[in-house]
């Protein structure tokens, strides 16, 4: 294989390794020949040797349309490798302790890909101390993985700005119960509610700062709804996470309330929320794009970098027709 692609073969081991640091071309010139020689790599023995030729990806509920745009992207990065993607799911009430990354470590992947908001910091580290890890929404400043992050600061920066600009003073938030409490990490969830309180309070707004929470279910319970309309009811809502902006327009398409009433922005934008009959403004984090860079970080840490690495997305805002200036009119819930 080296003769054919007119490299050594030190060289096609890197290629095949994913190994940090290979130009473009060398690599283009030795995955010719392993695509004309038909190469297949021994998984069992690479296994023997500290290489399996897979990487992990553990992603909550892919249900949720966010998360099949970072498996989107994740996948798209690794078609010119010799690396396969083992996806496994998690349910909420498993991701604290951390069991689809034991499991996923059992499998002797090459690295892992997560999304595991609930797991603690400290787990994390010891997981790392293993094999190469990138965490997905983490702002968690350790030296021990990677991490890649929506920039959530300026994500809230921009729709608090538009919603105010709009001229919305009573505006209220929803987030994801569990999301923004747990101590030691840092979640997009947390990062958020505290900027969005800290530009109600810039604004003038304090008073009317209003935060409700709700528990990761299939429906949007009714005691939430009535929590977030209760007078005096708010022009606008901003929700922390994409699915459950969708149930709160659905919630306020059913008590007949119109945008102009009640406006609603979430956050991670989808194809969905970009459909005429949805048009839900959104703060757009590029899902694909994490996808693909946090591939691109655990190619780089398996190829032999140690030092780490911290990336930001930043955000843009998709304005769309579920925010509009607020109607005069009464105040209260419906």
């Amino acid at each position: 294989m080296a003769r054919l692609a007119g490299v050594s073969p030190a060289a096609v081991s890197k290629v095949i390794r994913g190994a940090y640091g290979v130009s473009p071309s060398m690599r283009k010139r030795v995955n010719a020949a392993i695509e004309e020689l038909s190469y297949r790599p021994n998984v069992a023995a690479r296994a023997m040797r500290g290489a399996t030729f897979s990487i992990g990806i553990e992603l909550p509920h892919l249900g949720y349309h966010f998360f099949t745009r970072i498996l989107q992207g994740a996948a798209a990065a690794l078609e010119d490798t010799r690396y396969q993607p083992i996806v496994v799911p998690t349910a909420t009430e498993t991701e604290r302790d951390g069991r689809a990354l034991d499991m996923l470590a059992d499998r002797q992947v090459d690295g892992i890909v997560a999304v595991s908001p609930l797991v603690s910091p400290d787990r994390l580290e010891q997981l790392a101390a293993r094999m190469p890890v990138v965490m997905l929404g983490r702002h968690d400043p350790t030296a021990a993985y990677d991490t890649v992050t929506g920039d959530d600061v300026e994500g809230t920066r921009l729709v608090m700005e538009h919603l105010l600009g709009l001229g919305h003073r009573r505006v209220a938030h929803l987030a994801q119960e569990g999301q923004a409490a747990m101590p030691g990490i840092s979640s997009p969830q947390e990062v958020r509610l505290e900027r969005y309180l800290e530009h109600m309070h810039r604004a003038g707004l304090a008073d009317q700062a209003r935060v409700v929470r709700c528990e990761d279910t299939e429906d949007l319970p009714e005691r939430v709804v009535q929590e977030l309309l209760a007078p005096p009811r708010p022009t606008a809502v901003l929700v922390g996470r994409h699915e459950l902006a969708l149930k709160v327009l659905q919630a306020l398409s059913e008590r007949g309330l119109s945008s102009a009433e009640v406006s609603v922005a979430g956050y991670d934008d989808t194809d969905i929320a970009a459909h005429p009959a949805i048009s839900l403004t959104c703060v757009d984090q590029e899902g694909a794009r994490m996808g693909e860079r946090a591939i691109g970080l655990l190619l780089e840490r398996i190829g032999g970098r140690t030092e780490a690495a911290h990336l930001t997305v930043e955000p843009t805002l998709k304005a769309r027709a579920s925010t509009r200036p607020p109607e005069e009119g009464p105040a209260g819930a419906v």
